[in-house]
């Protein structure tokens, strides 16, 4: 009872108090107006877009470009942070990372799905494709179509393909123009079952390693060499470490833009097709500045005297062409006939098949 009496005298002498002091009670109660600021910060959606390449490069600068585009289209409602260089995730832990949902792009070397889906191979596969208009059709057309299939049902949906360029060999043994001169040399790879038979079928070694670890492990010599595009070896500063070039065009490297599933779907309508329309015509950019940027660092490359560059005749070429042909059939069985079929298609559309018995296989 003595308690009682105590709490509500308190009370009684707080109020009192208040009413003496001029203290407007009424202020305890009175609605505020709502902050805008406040909602417009919880209102922005912010997409992490992560990626291991140079900002220079043809990625980086479409990861910055469709960036813009998104930001621009919505007002700022949409925000795109761009983690470049692999700052926030190398290429062996960005997969883990989207389907978590830690981050929400990504733009991997298509090399990088041949892990989780082995008919992804099918765009490692040597000399798949003669020109950039090949690649397109690839990529366009339907083994581009099919392999985005590949991802349904999965936390990460395929949204385009980005283009970069054709892959060249360097190596700081000696000059590489006839297979035999892989032998016995140890190069870095991407994580693709048919990179590494291609190396294997030119008797070299390889090590499946990070791209943002390769430099170091050029510098400390574990590695003898590597395969990537002009503007990966020079944005990288490869040539440092390397003292021959080959320009073989021998594969073709692109990315594949992918984004967390359940993230997508959670997006607005509207907010999908400002995506969908700004990756169309980053897409578009790419496809035709990533031949001009690589055009430009072979250009800065020739003018090193550190580096000394071989460019592939027609009858190396060929050589090299013969010795790949095991890897395109241990590798059709795994791709699947029907993707062979329509790689085949295109080879012979813009130069002459590497397998001509492939038609004849998957009818």
């Amino acid at each position: 009872m003595k308690t009682v009496t105590t709490i509500t005298l308190f009370i009684l002498t707080g109020i009192v108090t208040a009413i003496f002091f001029g203290f407007d009670i009424s202020e305890m109660v009175r609605s505020y107006e709502y902050d805008d600021e406040q909602e417009g910060i919880k209102d922005e959606i912010v997409i992490k877009f992560s990626h291991v390449v140079a900002e220079n490069t043809p990625k980086g600068m479409a990861a910055h470009r469709f960036a813009r585009m998104v930001e621009e289209r919505t007002d700022g409602k949409v925000k795109v942070e761009i983690h470049s260089n692999g700052v926030l995730y190398n290429d062996n832990d960005e997969w883990e990372a989207i389907n978590k949902g830690n981050v929400q792009m990504i733009a991997p070397a298509t090399s990088k799905l041949s892990a989780y889906y082995p008919k992804w191979q099918v765009l490692d596969l040597p000399f798949a494709f003669p020109s950039y208009q090949a690649v397109q059709d690839a990529y366009e057309g339907p083994i581009g179509h099919s392999l985005l299939k590949e991802l349904k049902g999965s936390n990460v949906t395929g949204l385009a393909f980005w283009y970069n360029g054709y892959k060249q060999i360097t190596n700081n043994a000696h000059p590489i123009k006839y297979p035999s001169d892989f032998s016995r040399l140890h190069f870095r790879i991407m994580p693709s079952p048919v990179i590494d038979a291609q190396f294997e079928a030119f008797e070299a070694s390889t090590s499946t390693l990070p791209f943002n670890k390769t430099y170091k492990n050029l510098e400390v010599n574990f590695i003898n060499g590597q395969e990537n595009t002009l503007s990966n070896i020079y944005t990288k500063k490869f040539y440092q470490k390397q003292k021959y070039l080959t320009m073989s065009n021998h594969g073709y490297l692109g990315y594949v833009v992918l984004i967390n599933t359940e993230f997508w779907e959670g997006l607005q309508p509207e907010i999908q097709e400002v995506i969908k329309k700004s990756l169309q015509e980053t897409t578009e950019w790419v496809s035709r500045h990533s031949i001009e940027m690589n055009d430009q660092h072979s250009r800065n490359l020739k003018q090193l005297k550190s580096i000394e560059i071989h460019t592939l005749n027609q009858e190396q070429k060929r050589l090299w062409r013969e010795a790949i042909k095991p890897v395109y059939e241990d590798a059709a069985p795994v791709v699947g006939y029907e993707l062979m079929k329509e790689l085949y298609k295109i080879q012979l559309k813009y130069g002459e098949p590497i397998m001509k018995g492939l038609s004849e296989k998957s009818s």
